[in-house]
């Protein structure tokens, strides 16, 4: 059946510039949210983010309802993202090993970028969300698109297959391998999945603000409610590894994205 946003695609390829607003409007933060996933980066998602929606929009007459058009888009935005190096994420992407060793470096109980309580609870939060999406840069292009499709987003093996054109069988192997990677990465690093590792992530604050992993001026994830952390607590050991990354809540579009995507909307003649 079709659903609303269809009708909008229709409106919007007959000429109704409000309706390709409204298209684009129900997509970005979708677009917005996988980017950050693919790319960890808040600079490098807005950059790719308001590429996509560029692409959609000018290819926008070239989507025939041979498939939903969520599934089109995701395919737009995937397409892209496996093509593009973002500028940050490139420049930290390391093997398993590699990231294994700064995770073991420069933990410490003393944390002196906090100055109350509040701050140290967001500094926490950017840590857990900063730490466990770089671990997704760990795995090549493609394994990362298939475990963030698959595991983090929960598409299941005939809708991812459909968005990164293979068959759904080689999505399933790829996703197996993805998941045994990051898993056995998490169950013998991470505190959070494992009480018996010695990280925690209030012990990394320091390192990483001094490495300028992170910036406590400028936090990319943490918010001043409903941390993720919090949540990792009261979920059991068996399904924490996927918690890490499904507890942490859609990041929006910035609106400053939106409004560059605008001038391009009105500067099409329909």
């Amino acid at each position: 059946m079709r659903g609303k946003i269809e009708i909008l695609v229709d409106k919007a390829n007959s000429g109704d510039r409000d309706a390709l607003e409204s298209v684009i409007l129900e997509i970005k933060d979708m677009v917005y949210h996988l980017s950050l996933k693919m790319l960890l980066f808040a600079d490098d998602a807005q950059d790719a983010t308001q590429e996509i929606l560029v692409r959609i929009i000018t290819h926008l007459s070239t989507f025939k309802g041979e498939s939903r058009f969520m599934t089109w888009v995701y395919r737009v935005a995937t397409n892209y993202l496996l093509t593009v190096k973002g500028k940050k994420s490139h420049e930290v992407a390391m093997p398993f090993e590699a990231y294994a060793d700064l995770i073991d470096t420069g933990q410490s109980d003393l944390v002196t970028h906090a100055k109350n309580e509040g701050e140290l609870l967001l500094l926490e939060e950017e840590v857990k969300v900063s730490c466990t999406h770089g671990l997704l840069l760990c795995l090549n292009e493609m394994s990362r698109m298939v475990y963030i499709l698959g595991e983090i987003l929960e598409f299941n093996s005939v809708e991812g297959a459909e968005i990164l054109e293979m068959t759904p069988e080689n999505f399933r192997k790829q996703l197996s391998r993805s998941r045994v990677k990051i898993r056995h990465f998490l169950e013998s690093k991470c505190g959070l999945v494992n009480p018996g590792n010695a990280c925690r992530c209030k012990r990394k604050i320091d390192f990483l603000v001094e490495k300028q992993l992170i910036n406590p001026g400028q936090l990319q994830f943490a918010r001043h409610s409903n941390r993720s952390i919090d949540l990792i607590e009261k979920i059991d050991a068996v399904h924490r590894t996927v918690a890490i990354f499904r507890s942490v809540p859609v990041a929006k579009a910035p609106k400053h994205v939106m409004k560059q995507v605008r001038k391009v909307v009105n500067a099409i003649n329909f």
